[in-house]
C-alpha cells in the first residue's frame, strides 16, 4: 500500500490553503493520503481567543469538501478538523474518508495546555478509542498530544488497528518580548530543540515496537507567529515520519514542504508479532493501577 503524507506550511488564509493543500493532493500517489493537524487553518491554539470559535462553524462544510476529494481522487483521506458540536462544547477531530464516504472519525483525547498551545481552552476531550475500518485496512487514527501516551496506541493495538496515524501540529516556541521569555530563552537552545524532536521521534517509535504495528506521523511546517502578542510564535518542525513495526525508519521528511510517500505491507507487521509476541506474554491481571491517576 503507498501512502502519501502532505506536510505543508499555512498560506495565510483558508482559501489558499486549502487550495494548496488540494493541489498537493493531486499530485500524491497514495491509496491513503494523511493530512497534518487542523490543517485547514493556522494553528490557532497559540492564545486564548473566542473569535476562533468561528472556524468550527463550517464544520459541516468542511466534511462534505473533502469527501468530495476523497472521491474525486479515490482515495482514503485522513482529515483533521475543528468540530462543533452545541455552543460552549467543540472537539478537535479527525474524519476518515473512504473514497467519498465517511468511514468514521476520531475525537482527540488528550488534550494539551502549554504556553503556545493552549487547546483545553477549545476542545473538550473525546471519550473514545476505536480504530477505524477502510478498504484498504484498519486504521487507528489519534491526533498530536495523544502521540506521548501508551494507553491509546495499545488499546489501538489491541481492537486490531493494523497501523497508527497521528496528524500533527508540533514545534518549537518563537521568543516574544514577554512573560515567557525564561521557557522561550531555555527551550530556543540547539541542544534543548534537538532533545524536544529527539524524545517526540523516540516515543512513537515505541509505539510501533511495543505494539508491532506501522506508526505514521503529519506534522506541519513554517513559522506561524502570534499576532496577539501572548508569544512570538510557533516554528513547526516538520520531520513527519513512517516507523515500522520494529521500530525501523522507513522514511522521514525535513523541515520544509513536501509529499512524503512510502510503500508498506500491512502482512509484515503480523509477521513481526510472531517473532516478537509481545501481546502473549502481557500480564493483564496486574495492570489495574493503569487506571488510577496515581498508584
Amino acid at each position: 500500500m503507498k501512502v502519501s503524507l502532505i506536510q505543508q506550511e499555512f498560506k495565510g488564509n483558508k482559501k489558499d490553503t486549502i487550495k494548496h493543500t488540494v493541489d498537493m493532493i493531486k499530485r500524491s500517489k497514495g491509496e491513503l493520503v494523511i493530512l497534518q493537524e487542523l490543517h485547514q487553518n493556522e494553528y490557532f491554539c497559540k492564545c486564548e481567543d473566542t473569535k476562533y470559535f468561528d472556524y468550527a462553524e463550517n464544520f459541516e462544510e468542511d466534511v462534505k469538501f473533502w469527501a468530495k476529494v476523497s472521491k474525486e481522487q479515490n482515495i482514503v483521506l485522513v482529515a483533521s478538523l475543528f468540530e462543533k458540536v452545541m455552543d460552549g462544547i467543540y472537539y478537535n477531530t479527525a474524519v476518515v474518508f473512504d473514497k467519498g464516504k465517511i468511514a468514521g472519525k476520531y475525537r482527540k483525547t488528550h488534550i494539551p495546555d502549554d504556553p503556545g498551545f493552549y487547546e483545553k481552552f477549545y476542545f473538550t476531550p473525546g471519550d473514545e478509542i476505536e480504530p477505524i475500518d477502510t478498504s484498504i485496512g484498519r486504521l487507528g487514527v489519534l491526533v498530536c498530544w495523544d502521540q506521548w501516551y501508551c494507553e491509546p496506541a495499545r488499546i489501538m493495538a489491541l481492537k486490531g488497528a493494523e497501523i497508527l496515524i497521528y496528524p500533527t501540529a508540533i514545534g518549537w516556541l518563537m521568543c516574544p518580548q514577554t512573560r515567557v521569555d525564561e521557557l522561550c530563552e531555555k527551550e530556543n537552545t540547539k541542544e534543548e530543540k534537538e532533545k524536544m524532536l529527539n524524545a517526540w521521534l523516540a516515543v512513537q517509535r515505541g509505539h510501533a515496537v511495543a505494539n508491532g504495528v506501522y506508526v505514521v506521523a503529519v506534522n506541519r511546517v513554517g513559522k506561524e507567529k502570534d499576532e496577539s502578542g501572548c508569544l512570538g510564535g510557533i516554528e513547526f518542525w516538520g520531520n513527519s515520519f513512517v516507523f515500522g513495526p520494529q521500530g525501523e525508519e522507513i522514511v522521514r521528511s525535513g523541515f520544509n514542504e513536501e509529499i512524503i510517500e512510502v510503500d508498506i505491507d500491512l502482512k509484515e507487521a503480523k509477521e513481526v508479532r510472531k517473532i516478537w509476541p509481545f501481546f502473549r506474554d502481557r500480564r493483564c491481571e496486574l495492570y489495574e493501577c493503569i487506571k488510577n491517576r496515581y498508584c
